[in-house]
């Protein structure tokens, strides 16, 4: 096919054959129609954003062979099978196959009987790997997860420096697509030079995603919390994500306890215990999956309906990036934070432990930083999350997040403000927060005595509340830029420009703050948005809808692949509303391809006819 006549019709004719959808999404139209055009691409897109459809379109109708540089086995396996179930001729190459199967695949591929080929970023390394590809009529090598080329991303991997000289080797340069969920403007910039992309496109589709309510919780009783959520949850899928293994076990034992279907996932466990657990949540005999940062990256399973971090990440990236494995088909969920003070050092702790160079240390404190404003701000998250990502967008707020939804009447902060702001000038931007607000309790700790801060003008102007308490307003004031805190281990408050507008009475400070109760703030904060599985467009028939997802699991039981993979929550909800009896009426709902039309659709056909047959009788009768 002549690659100049490619058309974006040819592409949506694919897309409706194939996937089952009638249109692309905007962002994917404008990446799809760059890769058409045989120009080098970046697409910067949420999670669940639909990344793999913006190169596997194009890869139909592109002569030749596309190579997927994929960082997991996981990933490749669940993309392969994806594929090869709607019809798609795809295959992998990793180290869980023999000698003899990677060269059948690669026979396969020279036989032009492939349009995909997976392989990770490490085979672009071996001579004799780089050799065979040449001999290959590669038309588009395409970059999944391409932020791991910066050494400034969350997970970098230096496989991926083979990637430009590896493109560049080959005898006829093809087109270059480079994907990720997640990158702040300097990572970008990395991307761009390190993948050496020629004359590149750049699409940031909007990485605030509507159907994700973001909360942020302080001062809840953890365990408590999540026993509660969860159980309350019961038959929704879920993944929670503590920051240490001692965290995943707790959690696990407790939940186990409790008769809870849950798995646990974390490095100390044996590959064949993670890989039993991860399939079990796969094909959801494991409703919920407590696991460290290990686990999610190759997961595409798309009906988790809420994401909980039982500790605060240690940057934003990696918290976007979890936090977007829920809802990824589309349908509302709940990324729920559960932060506290104690997170702080404990993400410290483990960022000493790693032996990395001082600018690159330097940086991921930095990182923290701004992961913890996060966590205080009183701004919409989404918005919050937007600026942290350099992306364009309105002030309009999402409405949905934590701090949207918190009823709190605002609180005139300014005199406390003033005092704080105050109290680090006379101690000279020289102290961090606890000892900010030692002095300001009135404390006779040893160190505010040996400074001889009892002597202060400021020591002792807010006795009246705990050292906690002050903590936490000079957080909040930190995260809404009247402070800021340096970089390091222990990083000092300085004012900013708007605080000393606050000091001379031309600004006012207004705050929500956390009041005490006898209940504590649980109560309360799960009433701000943090409740799960009441998101259902009401016109769904749950008794359909669960009647349907049996047929998919027997369905999926026979094929060998997770229920997903047949087809995702979106697509039966759409069924149980629509209730297709014919092959027309089934091809018009939304995930539904020919080819899963095909072999998958009329189990689903006989369903409905014998709904309606029974439902006929019973009005004759």
């Amino acid at each position: 096919m002549n690659m100049e006549a490619l058309t974006l019709d040819q592409a949506q004719h694919m897309l409706q054959k194939y996937y089952g959808y009638p249109d692309f999404r905007e962002g994917q139209k404008h990446i799809v129609s760059s890769l058409l055009e045989q120009r080098d691409t970046l697409g910067i897109m949420p999670t669940g954003g639909g990344k793999s459809v913006c190169y596997q379109i194009p890869a139909l109708l592109l002569p030749g062979l596309t190579l997927v540089v994929s960082p997991l086995i996981s990933l490749m396996k669940d993309q392969v099978d994806a594929l090869t179930t709607m019809g798609i001729a795809a295959a992998y190459i990793n180290s869980t196959l023999s000698g003899k199967e990677v060269n059948d695949r690669i026979r396969a591929a020279k036989r032009g009987e492939l349009k995909l080929l997976y392989v990770a970023p490490e085979r672009l390394e071996l001579d004799w790997f780089r050799d065979e590809m040449a001999t290959l009529p590669i038309s588009c090598v395409a970059v999944d997860e391409a932020h791991c080329v910066s050494q400034w991303g969350h997970d970098f991997r230096t496989s991926y420096l083979a990637v430009a000289p590896f493109v560049e080797g080959l005898p006829q340069r093809p087109i270059v697509a480079a994907f990720t969920a997640t990158a702040t403007p300097e990572v970008t910039d990395d991307m761009l030079r390190l993948l050496r992309l020629q004359e590149p496109q750049v699409f940031v589709t909007g990485l605030g995603r509507d159907n994700l309510a973001m909360s942020v919780l302080r001062g809840e009783n953890k365990r408590d919390f999540v026993k509660s959520y969860i159980s309350s949850n019961s038959h929704q899928p879920g993944i929670i994500y503590a920051a240490t293994r001692k965290d995943v076990d707790d959690l696990y034992q407790r939940l186990s306890g409790a008769g809870i279907a849950v798995g646990r996932y974390h490095a100390g466990m044996s590959d064949h215990e993670r890989a039993a657990s991860q399939e079990g949540f796969l094909y959801d005999d494991i409703r919920v999956m407590v696991a460290t940062n290990a686990f999610g990256m190759g997961i595409d399973k798309s009906n988790v309906r809420y994401v909980i971090h039982y500790n605060m990440p240690k940057n934003m990236e990696a918290y976007v990036q979890e936090a977007g494995r829920a809802g990824r088909d589309g349908e509302p969920s709940q990324c729920i934070l559960l932060f506290s003070a104690q997170d702080i050092m404990t993400q410290k702790f483990l960022l000493e432990q790693n032996p990395l160079e001082s600018e690159r240390k330097h940086n991921d404190y930095r990182k923290l930083q701004q992961m913890v404003d996060y966590c205080y701000t009183t701004r919409c998250l989404r918005n919050a999350m937007l600026d942290y990502f350099g992306e364009e967008h309105t002030d309009e707020p999402c409405g949905i997040c934590s701090s949207c939804t918190d009823e709190r009447e605002l609180i005139d902060m300014t005199v406390d403000a003033q005092k704080i702001f105050s109290c680090i000038h006379r101690m000279r931007e020289r102290f961090g927060v606890s000892m900010v607000a030692s002095v300001l309790k009135g404390s006779r700790n040893k160190k505010v005595l040996q400074y001889g801060f009892d002597s202060l003008s400021t020591y002792g102007a807010m006795a009246n509340r705990t050292e906690k308490d002050i903590s936490e307003i000079i957080n909040v004031m930190a995260s809404e830029g009247y402070l800021s805190l340096s970089e390091g281990q222990y990083p000092v408050l300085r004012l900013q420009p708007l605080a000393a507008d606050v000091l001379k009475g031309q600004r006012q400070v207004m705050q929500r703050m956390v009041r005490p109760s006898a209940s504590g703030s649980g109560t309360s904060a799960r009433s701000r948005g943090t409740r799960g599985g009441d998101h259902s467009p009401s016109a769904v028939n749950e008794t359909v809808f669960e009647q349907l997802r049996l047929i998919r699991r027997e369905l999926a039981g026979k094929e060998h692949v997770p229920s997903y993979i047949i087809f995702n929550d979106a697509t039966l909800r759409e069924m149980s509303v629509v209730c297709p009896r014919t092959e027309y009426e089934m091809l018009n709902v939304k995930g539904v391809g020919e080819v899963k039309f095909r072999k998958y659709g009329q189990p689903f056909l006989d369903f409905f006819t014998q709904q309606s047959d029974d439902s006929y009788d019973g009005n004759y009768e």
